[in-house]
């Protein structure tokens, strides 16, 4: 069974590139609907990274970021535990 997957211009274009490539240096004719079985395979072989690939990537703050999310902070002096925070927050 076959299915139609649409994909845009860039996509189709790098697809060909990468088929054409293939028959240069391996002098295999590949038919793109098996190319993309064979990419597909080997991404599911390293799904890990590709779903990573995915993720939002944050970045570390920096030391400057740091010191100025805390400019303004002060001890108040008076000792809180996670129990007075959930009294503050949550009545």
């Amino acid at each position: 069974m076959t299915t139609a997957v649409k994909v845009d211009d860039e996509a189709k274009a790098r697809l060909e590139e990468l088929q054409a490539q293939i028959r240069l240096d391996a002098g295999k004719k590949v038919t793109q609907q098996e190319l993309l079985s064979r990419l597909i395979d080997d991404a599911y072989d390293s799904r890990k990274d590709v779903v990573e690939s995915f993720r939002d990537t944050t970045a570390p703050a920096s030391d400057d970021d740091v010191a100025a999310f805390l400019t303004g902070s002060f001890d108040s002096g008076t000792d809180t535990d996670e129990d007075d925070i959930d009294d503050i927050l949550y009545g």
